[in-house]
């Protein structure tokens, strides 16, 4: 048998580098054969419903239950990210360019990730889904388009995949998996790891302001005042499609193409 056709040899230990670039090339290869240029990424909770989950049968939308006003508060998130996406993929669609540019990505799960790809299959536009493997296993959604529905197994490959292609990125509220992917991005960008000019939006000010301290960051002197520049904190859908399509219009229209 030949060693790349072995299955006991590809899944051993000795044969994680293979794996490794396997995720690399793979992607690469797909994403040329599509003519996926960038992407805007989104990224936030899989435990938030929206639309017709986001409250259970028989539940009263008036009852005055606490746990019933947060979950419409939080659904309120889905359809934000499903406006935002249907909206931004629009716009991406009127470009003037040959190559898909600003393809919506997200990391391929439900809740947020599933708002951003039904946003963009609402407005008939090709979709990305870059999904993880877990214990608790979990499919991708059914919005992403078929032929750019990924699985990774590294974090750290679809992380790469994230960032590289990236020209915009959207965060709504999330979880560990969130707040890791929002720091690891604002300090690629902080550090001037991202070259290319990455605008960043946080969506939902009360949900940010209050899981992460800004100003006592800046007080312990852990981080400046100018580094809050680096995104815009936002409960506007209106606010985040201007500022994302003057920014995308302003500095990546002019960059085609990946890079970090």
């Amino acid at each position: 048998m030949k060693a790349y056709k072995n299955p006991d040899f590809l899944d051993s230990p000795d044969a994680r580098l293979l794996r490794i670039v396997s995720e690399y090339v793979e992607p690469a290869s797909r994403f040329a054969h599509h003519d996926i240029e960038d992407t805007i990424v989104f990224m936030g909770s899989a435990r938030i419903a929206g639309g017709e989950g986001a409250l259970d049968t028989g539940q009263s939308l008036d009852n005055g239950d606490p746990e019933v006003t947060h979950q419409r508060k939080m659904a309120a998130y889905y359809d934000a990210c499903r406006d935002l996406a249907f909206r931004l993929t629009q716009w991406s669609k009127d470009l003037p360019q040959d190559h898909r540019r600003f393809v919506i990505c997200s990391g391929g799960g439900p809740g947020i990730m599933e708002a951003a790809n039904r946003g963009a299959s609402d407005a008939a536009g090709i979709n990305v889904g870059l999904g993880i493997s877990l214990p608790n296993e979990q499919e991708n959604n059914p919005y992403i388009t078929r032929e750019l529905s990924l699985e990774f197994h590294y974090f750290f490959m679809r992380k790469f995949w994230f960032a590289y292609l990236a020209k915009a990125v959207i965060l709504f509220p999330g979880g560990f998996g969130t707040l890791d992917e929002l720091f690891e991005i604002l300090t690629l960008v902080q550090t001037g790891k991202v070259r290319k000019h990455l605008p960043l939006v946080l969506f939902g000010s009360d949900y940010w302001n209050r899981v992460i301290n800004f100003e006592a960051l800046i007080d312990y002197g852990t981080i400046s005042r100018k580094d809050l520049d680096l995104f815009l904190l936002t409960d506007s859908v209106d606010e985040a499609f201007t500022y994302l399509t003057v920014q995308l219009s302003r500095y990546g229209v002019k960059e085609p193409g990946a890079t970090l």
